[in-house]
């Protein structure tokens, strides 16, 4: 028996009309769950469907500019067909055509420089589990019969942990499975580095409800060298990346690494951003006013250093709408260590927002200034 395979199109006839069918789950050996893009009155028991192969594709182009569309790409305005010869399908598959452009896949020679593996989030738990499993089996064949040096990169860790109920075993805090720490550290102590090669794995980890004691993320920061904390409290200030530093945590700031001129300037903008936001229930009971004068002097400089911390990405220049910077991390120490030192003091914090080096707050320091003269 031939069984679609999931996202592709079936058609059928209703009402005399054309209905298109997304496939959207496998039931048994014989029988499908779709969705319906239309109605579903006229349809009949027995009725014929026509399975098409292909997930549902729309036109694209300069010919779609002023047309009217319906979610399956039919013209809706009474205009006749989009005349393009560009169709793209609805699931989003972006990356894997950029990394065709940019040459990390070949599909002409041996030469792809990536493997990917999915265990997407239609899927159960059991696949999202074991994908972590295979992607990495995969690495550890480069690093040790290839001898490569390997990026591993897990979107998202934190799927690792949903299979509790599938073991029929008791669940343990917040319902994940009671060997969560085994099973997290046999995966994460498989990535390491060897005589012939290496493995290094990013890891994206989601956190439910912004809580970082969450047994699953807490387990999975315990293997990390390095962990950055997004924020939705530094996004909301409108600062990207919205990284929080107090948060965030690297094993490698140890000044015998980094030395000690990068550690004390790490560890004192740590400070003061900790003071300063110890002083925010002050500030937002009794209001600025009720501070000593060394208080204010640390609001003061942390809000620069927070706004300091935001980063001008090349990458993120559509939607900031400013230019991307590249500063060297030796200018990037100098300038914070310049901020905590007062030298700054009398520049206003928007100075120092989407800025790259220093120098180029006091620039537009002196354009505000000269903006709010005029």
């Amino acid at each position: 028996c031939h069984m679609p395979v999931v996202l592709a199109t079936l058609e059928a006839e209703a009402r005399g009309t054309r209905l298109v069918l997304e496939v959207a789950q496998h039931l048994g050996e014989s029988t499908v769950r779709t969705i319906a893009m239309d109605g579903t009155e006229g349809l009949v028991r027995g009725q014929k469907v026509l399975d098409s192969g292909a997930p549902i594709k729309i036109p694209v182009g300069p010919e779609t500019l002023g047309r009217i569309m319906n979610v399956i790409g039919e013209p809706i305005d009474e205009r006749g067909p989009i005349k393009t010869k560009q169709f793209r399908t609805c699931e989003g598959n972006d990356l894997y055509h950029e990394m065709i452009e940019s040459g990390v896949i070949n599909l002409k020679d041996a030469t792809s420089k990536v493997a990917l593996v999915y265990g997407q989030m239609n899927e159960p738990p059991g696949a999202r589990a074991r994908v972590a499993l295979t992607g990495l089996t995969v690495a550890e064949y480069f690093r040790d019969q290839e001898g490569q040096d390997v990026l591993l990169f897990i979107d998202n860790i934190f799927r690792f942990t949903q299979v509790s109920a599938l073991l029929g075993r008791i669940p343990s805090a917040v319902g994940y499975q009671p060997t969560l720490a085994t099973d997290m550290g046999t995966m994460q102590e498989r990535i390491t580095t060897t005589k012939k090669g290496s493995i290094t794995s990013v890891q994206a980890i989601y956190v439910p409800a912004d809580d970082l004691t969450d047994p699953a993320p807490a387990t999975t920061f315990a293997h990390l060298d390095a962990t950055t904390v997004l924020s939705r409290a530094i996004a909301e200030l409108g600062i990207y990346p919205a990284v929080d530093p107090l948060d965030s945590t690297s094993r490698i700031m140890d000044p015998n690494i980094v030395g000690n001129e990068h550690y004390d300037v790490a560890r004192g903008v740590q400070k003061i951003l900790q003071d300063y936001k110890s002083l925010q229930d002050i500030i937002a009971i009794l209001g600025m006013d009720e501070l000593s004068e060394e208080d204010k002097l640390t609001v003061s400089r942390a809000q620069k250093i927070q706004r300091f911390l935001s980063q001008p990405f090349q990458v993120a220049e559509v939607f900031t709408g400013h230019m991307g910077k590249l500063v060297p991390l030796k200018e990037t120490i100098k300038g914070f260590q310049q901020i905590l030192a007062g030298e700054y003091d009398h520049l206003p914090e928007q100075a120092f927002y989407m800025v790259g080096p220093i120098e180029e707050a006091v620039e537009k320091a002196v354009k505000l200034a000269e903006e709010h003269a005029s």
